[in-house]
């Protein structure tokens, strides 16, 4: 690309970040153009549909979730290493609302279900996490926590903290309870993620 090009793209990106972060994904791309300081037109010949322009802003943090879920595969106790991922990602989440939004839209069908599936399986085989949990029950931790941190971001920002505690010492194997009705199937989950 042009050095000018190049210049564009980046200073799109920057206006994204800000934007996607303050108000979440919903910001018109005719607003991040304005603040970058371009013509939409210049948006589109860079990110040809929103979705290329959200990729884009948030590969870092998808490494990072990764790295994460790296970490915690690696940890000597599983349930702790399962504990810090989640609490990194719902870090993630409160620090930015367009990752927020991105974290509740993929969950639990978003790249990073494999890494979360081993997860899993560790915690359960460790005898931390309760034998019953799926990949879609953990769709409901993040779209609590989403709900909380998009409610509560503003007047009690640390408010998804105890959310997120509250989860887990529901998900611990000691406390586990027969429950109610079945997991979601992955169908489910999928419906379900297209109204939010």
């Amino acid at each position: 690309m042009r050095k000018d090009a190049v210049q564009n793209r980046e200073r799109l990106l920057a206006a994204a970040r800000r934007l996607f972060a303050d108000r979440g994904l919903d910001v018109p791309l005719e607003e991040i153009a304005r603040e970058a300081g371009v013509s939409i037109g210049t948006l589109y010949n860079r990110f040809p549909a929103r979705d290329d322009l959200v990729a884009a802003v948030f590969e870092d943090r998808m490494a990072t979730v990764a790295g994460l879920a790296e970490r915690a595969l690696t940890a000597a106790d599983a349930w702790e290493g399962f504990v810090g991922f989640l609490t990194g990602v719902c870090e993630l989440q409160a620090a930015d609302l367009g990752y927020n939004d991105l974290a509740v839209r993929g969950a639990p069908t978003g790249p990073g279900h494999a890494l979360m599936r081993r997860l899993l399986e560790r915690a359960q085989e460790s005898g931390g996490l309760r034998s019953d949990v799926t990949l879609t029950d953990m769709a409901f931790v993040i779209w609590g926590v989403g709900a909380t941190v998009r409610a509560t971001h503003e007047v009690a920002p640390g408010a998804w903290r105890r959310h997120l505690a509250l989860a887990l010492d529901g998900l611990r194997a000691g406390a586990a309870r027969p429950l109610p009705v079945p997991p979601m199937t992955t169908l489910q989950a999928r419906a379900a993620l297209e109204g939010c």
